[in-house]
């Protein structure tokens, strides 16, 4: 089942197409030249698989328990997510799924949140405070555990939602722009790091789920299960 939200509540399907390229200045070059084919490095697999490989997606890290982060995930990719036993996705680009990812969280009964973050570098505004925190209330749901966050490249959206994330995990700024740092790389934007300086984690709605976030095992498969005996029982 896939949902979408973009402006609006959580819940609403959406017919998956075509993905645009990133907000970088630098095409997805593997991505476009394989058009999500099976790939290592520069060569095809073809139609023989090497079924002891997994390669992770770009950027590809763990948050915390259950929930990870990476650029977008390929088809090569797809073996390696299914280890992940993936319940959601949280997507950060306004381009739809390509067909092949589509199908992907089709088959495995992935739920798919989309978020319809333009990529800019020009300003602070660019990124919508409405959508991290809706992002942010289903990160901290730990019914949608395990999560992947991903926007095209793990970097910018990925990044600040990342970034907010730790805030309510009460780091300090100086460590949340340090893991921003790690997977930006030269590509950091100071205009991020202001937006996640400045972004208020206060809401009473996310520190009551981050309440429950952190009573329930952190995300914990066994938390997941209890949490939703408690809401079925109530």
């Amino acid at each position: 089942m896939i949902f979408r939200s973009a402006g609006g509540d959580f819940g609403e399907f959406v017919d998956i197409l075509s993905v645009d390229d990133d907000d970088d200045d630098v095409v997805n070059d593997e991505y476009e030249r394989n058009d999500g084919a099976d790939t290592i490095g520069d060569g095809r697999l073809g139609g023989v698989r090497d079924e002891s490989f997994l390669l992770p997606p770009s950027n590809f890290n763990m948050v915390d328990r259950w929930i990870y982060r990476s650029g977008f995930p390929t088809a090569a990719n797809f073996r390696f997510l299914e280890t992940l036993n993936l319940r959601s996705i949280v997507y950060l680009c306004p381009e739809p799924y390509p067909d092949a990812n589509a199908e992907f969280v089709r088959s495995h009964g992935i739920r798919l949140f989309q978020f319809g973050i333009e990529g800019s570098k020009e300003s602070v505004e660019a990124l919508p405070k409405d959508a991290i925190m809706r992002a942010l209330a289903v990160l901290l749901d730990v019914r949608n555990h395990p999560i992947l966050i991903h926007c095209k490249r793990g970097k910018h959206r990925t990044g600040c939602l990342v970034g907010c994330f730790r805030k309510l995990q009460n780091w300090c700024l100086s460590s949340v722009f340090e893991e921003y740092h790690r997977f930006a790389a030269t590509k950091a934007r100071p205009s991020d790091l202001s937006f996640i300086s400045k972004f208020d984690v206060s809401c009473t709605l996310l520190r009551v789920l981050s309440i429950i976030y952190r009573c329930y095992g952190c995300g914990s498969q066994v938390g997941r299960l209890l949490y939703q005996d408690n809401n079925s029982s109530s």
